[in-house]
């Protein structure tokens, strides 16, 4: 039996003529990113998501209509794990307005797709070759809420719950997480609740806890987390808890971006943009709340994403103004980061997933 290996990929922003998606090698001892191969040809290939039962990477990137509009699309690669290359198999249109965040269901069978400019999001087909189907469903919200930014919907990201029945929706614009309901033998999502976060918050990113029936969204324009109860059964989340990601010495300005939990469920990290660190927060097993453990620097400007290792072990962070991924080793009782040294330069990374083949 073939050893699983454990790789990270990285998405930047990039013209098309010059690379911009990164495989890299994983030393799970030490955190350190070996770059294996890149690929060019994708403009702005921000944000990815993997299928590692076949090994296909899915990336976001931009292409034109016959009018020269920009639209969102997705490209889609083989990885090679004997040889570390990258094989382009697809590209294709997703949604009519460009893409900021990608992520498949749980079946890896639907590509979800969301735009920050157009606030939509898009359900395509996931092939089993590793191809890209035709767009199955356009979801666009309406309205606007508090700061000027606000002023149409704003989809940030699509996240599926452990269970594949809903999908998590933040919407910027709307200071809203909605559920979608997930009907996978008709591949279609329906909306089925929304929630009200405090105007001027701007939900970003959201994650489902692995075991407790919680969930977590990092809020970019008020810099804070929110806790939900998630109610599997029901479709509904109700808010519980509200902390800001900064600590209170902080004066200056700051967006939030990206939120993970460990592996084990027993910590929550969120990144801040200005501020330049990771908040660090312990999870009462009892009832999910939030308590700040430390606000770790990134080493870097502009902390746009980050991912923690499989193991717990290590947490890898792109700064995308620093030019560089970063790796923090992780204590697994108290959380906390401390720099390991190794730095991988890469130019304006935006995200970081690590694939286990």
């Amino acid at each position: 039996m073939t050893a699983t290996r454990t790789f990270a990929f990285i998405g930047s922003y990039a013209d098309a003529d010059g690379p911009g998606l990164y495989a890299c090698a994983y030393d799970g001892r030490t955190g350190e990113l070996t770059l294996l191969d890149q690929a060019e040809g994708l403009q702005n290939p921000t944000f990815l998501a993997v299928n590692e039962q076949s090994q296909t990477i899915y990336s976001l990137t931009e292409v034109k209509d016959a009018e020269g509009t920009r639209r969102g699309a997705a490209a889609t690669f083989r990885f090679d794990t004997a040889e570390g290359r990258l094989q382009r198999l697809d590209e294709a249109q997703t949604i009519p307005a460009t893409a900021c965040h990608i992520a498949l269901d749980r079946t890896n069978s639907l590509i979800l797709t969301a735009s920050y400019h157009g606030g939509l999001f898009g359900v395509s087909d996931a092939q089993d070759d590793g191809h890209i189907g035709p767009t199955l469903e356009i979801h666009r919200h309406e309205g606007a809420s508090a700061l000027p930014v606000q002023s149409q919907a704003r989809v940030h990201s699509v996240i599926v719950d452990r269970d594949n029945r809903f999908a998590a929706v933040s919407d910027l614009g709307l200071d809203k997480v909605f559920l979608y309901k997930l009907d996978l033998p008709s591949r279609s999502l329906t909306r089925h609740s929304e929630t009200d976060v405090a105007p001027g918050s701007g939900p970003r990113h959201f994650v489902f806890h692995p075991q407790l029936p919680f969930g977590y969204g990092i809020n970019e324009l008020n810099s804070t987390l929110t806790v939900y109860a998630y109610d599997a059964e029901a479709g509904k989340l109700e808010v519980v808890q509200t902390i800001s990601t900064l600590p209170d010495s902080f004066e200056g300005d700051n967006a939030c971006a990206d939120i993970h939990l460990s592996p084990d469920g027993k910590f929550l990290y969120g990144s801040n943009r200005g501020h330049d660190s990771l908040i660090v927060c312990r999870i009462d097993p009892d009832n999910g709340l939030l308590e700040p453990v430390e606000y770790a620097p990134t080493l870097g400007g502009h902390p746009r994403n980050f991912a923690v290792s499989p193991d717990g072990r290590f947490v890898l962070v792109a700064n995308r103004d620093g030019n560089h991924i970063v790796t923090f080793s992780r204590d697994a009782d108290t959380g906390k980061l401390v720099p390991t040294g190794s730095e991988l330069r890469v130019s304006k990374p935006v995200c970081v997933r690590f694939a286990s083949f």
